[in-house]
């Protein structure tokens, strides 16, 4: 270490084994990590891009968004990988959530032969959620208006397309629906004529963290008093006060 009058001691080496992201799988740290693989590198787990730390759909969404980022703009991923770390359940609007979030964010950018994807693949979300919890949770409605409104036409068709459809329309949601979403809307952005793409991924994949946060772990409320015992310690408070001493005139 330097340590010459005038000088800065010498930075401290980062550790040799510390992964770094780059795009696609490695069979060791050494060579490598996916968002994923680093994910697990941290909890503990066995060295693996699908670890059981992380909601599956959470964890695609997150490779593809690794894998789709330039090498220039994937260290910007790193500080997003703690928030994914125990981020598991079986909340059935959490596919929902991710799904929606994906095909709203590559909608008004992709090419028109993922729009008609994306469309119905959002009126599809929209239905099993309202069904789900009677109305669309807090500021969607509006995110999926602003999707449309950037595609009037393909909105137009995929509604036709729907109606057509009938009973095929209204088959069940899995897993695999979100995915083949997801994949669509990753795909969508990272080809767009957009001079952005590496921050619309970044927001998308910070988008669905903060979605899969609020179902799987939301923050308990902070209990507050009553009002009827605020009222009662003020009452006391104002009995305990000493009474003013009357100065003699």
């Amino acid at each position: 270490m330097n340590m010459l009058k005038g000088n800065s001691p010498d930075p401290m080496p980062v550790p040799s084994l510390m992964p770094v992201l780059s795009r696609g799988k490695h069979r060791t740290p050494r060579s490598g990590a996916c968002f994923m693989e680093f994910a697990s590198y941290l909890a503990g787990e066995a060295w693996s891009d699908h670890p059981a730390c992380t909601h599956p759909l959470v964890a695609s969404l997150a490779r593809m968004v690794n894998d789709c980022t330039s090498d220039s703009s994937r260290t910007r991923l790193v500080p997003l990988i703690p928030s994914v770390i125990g981020l598991t359940g079986d909340n059935p609007r959490v596919r929902l959530l991710i799904a929606v979030r994906a095909a709203t964010a590559a909608l008004p950018v992709s090419s028109a032969d993922h729009q008609r994807a994306l469309a119905v693949g959002i009126l599809n979300c929209e239905r099993q959620l309202e069904g789900l919890d009677g109305e669309l949770p807090d500021g969607l409605a509006a995110r999926i208006r602003t999707a449309f409104d950037a595609a009037p036409e393909t909105e137009r068709w995929a509604r036709e397309f729907i109606a057509s459809m009938g009973a095929w329309s209204r088959t069940k949601f899995t897993d695999r629906t979100a995915e083949t979403i997801i994949r669509v809307s990753v795909q969508g952005i990272a080809e767009a004529c957009t001079p952005n793409p590496d921050d619309r991924l970044f927001e998308l994949l910070s988008g669905v963290i903060e979605d899969a946060t609020r179902v799987l772990a939301p923050v308990e409320p902070v209990e507050t008093p009553s009002e009827s015992v605020v009222l009662a310690d003020d009452a006391r408070g104002a009995d305990a006060r000493p009474a003013r001493m009357r100065v003699r005139g």
